[in-house]
């Protein structure tokens, strides 16, 4: 007799505004390695004045903390992934193949043209562009995204795809213990999340991967309350906006900024899952087909930032060009249709393809 898991789905199929958040959270790490223009070549990395970016006035926040985005995208990742395999009874069929139907194709073609970007930037100034760790190793790792697990030297290649990288490790985690959650989701997947962060922040070895594995099982866990009923938007809203004032006053009173970074993470999570509660009409439905843009900009903003580095020293202009208001909104717009374009182009017909193609797989082997 199979098992009833429907009180592990949740009432709500789909969270656009999780979904629209998703295409916000990638535009912020755009400006966050806007500064990478300003890096001359040199074998290591400068840092750069950021106030000379453009509108640095207005701006200033996403330029210095844009990539606090990632750790958005790992607790997201939680919150959906419960809220889709928690209550699938053939999880462990499909599970593997719809991760790499998505993933890999995308990651591949990107690694690839930056093993050629960076091959025709080193021959050019005898140096790599910002990633300088791009040798046999890093890229035979990158290939099963096994390169940021705590063998690396640095990040290498298409640098964000690093946080990929650690994120398979949360799949793997999540994937084992699923029969496990299914149980107490919000009690177990709490006590993961509050142990892995609590050894990050204390500096444990491979602190990255143990951030990740945090924020992922923090979202299960959120997702988790929501069965619960504990997530209401009469009740998100106020715990949201506590969580963001905590998170500016951790800032300010620890300011390596990881516990400003974890409370501002979940206050973002849960007022955009109180804009989804609160959303009867389904007016943010428009936001799943934004936010489907957001892994092709994730990917592809790095090879457009060096084929345009490239192009400006290729021919004598000043890279003081992208101070200048329009270079930017050029390389951020180019940046938000690479993914929409790939998107619809490239990722949804691959994912197809390989879907297809494990099928097919599966159907000679029975």
């Amino acid at each position: 007799m199979a098992q009833d898991l429907s009180h592990l789905r949740a009432p709500k199929r789909h969270f656009h505004a999780l979904d629209l958040s998703r295409l916000l959270a990638a535009i912020m790490v755009l400006f966050w390695h806007y500064q990478h223009i300003f890096v001359p070549p040199v074998p290591y990395h400068v840092n750069v004045n950021r106030a000379i970016q453009p509108w640095y006035e207005w701006l200033s926040w996403f330029y210095n903390h844009g990539h606090t985005a990632v750790q958005y995208f790992w607790a997201v990742s939680g919150f959906v992934f419960a809220h889709v395999y928690l209550a699938d009874a053939s999880y462990k069929a499909r599970f593997w193949p719809a991760r790499m139907a998505r993933l890999w194709p995308l990651h591949l073609l990107t690694l690839g043209l930056m093993a050629v970007l960076q091959s025709l930037y080193f021959a050019r100034s005898g140096t790599e562009f910002i990633y300088h760790t791009n040798d046999i190793k890093h890229f035979l790792l990158s290939i099963p995204l096994m390169h940021y697990w705590g063998w690396q030297e640095n990040q290498s290649f298409n640098g964000p795809s690093w946080s990929l990288s650690t994120e398979i490790l949360a799949y793997l985690a999540f994937f084992f213990l699923i029969p496990v959650l299914r149980r107490a989701p919000l009690v177990l997947a709490a006590v993961l999340g509050t142990v892995f962060l609590w050894v990050m922040l204390i500096e444990a070895p491979n602190k990255d991967v143990l951030s990740c594995l945090g924020y992922f099982f923090l979202g299960c866990a959120a997702y988790g309350a929501l069965l619960k009923g504990w997530l209401r938007p009469a009740t998100l809203l106020p715990l949201g906006m506590a969580l963001l004032v905590g998170a500016f006053w951790f800032k300010a009173t620890f300011p390596e900024g990881d516990a400003a970074t974890i409370a501002g993470t979940f206050a973002v999570l849960f007022l955009m899952l109180a804009a989804d509660l609160g959303d009867e009409q389904g007016r943010l439905k428009f936001g799943q087909k934004l936010g489907d843009a957001s892994y092709g900009i994730y990917l592809w903003h790095i090879p457009i930032q060096l084929a345009l580095v490239l192009l400006i020293d290729a021919t004598g202009t000043s890279r003081d060009i992208a101070r200048q208001p329009w270079f930017l909104v050029f390389y951020v717009s180019l940046a938000i249709a690479a993914g929409f374009i790939s998107h619809a182009r490239f990722e949804r017909p691959a994912q197809r393809a390989v879907l297809t193609l494990w099928a097919q797989w599966k159907a000679r082997r029975a």
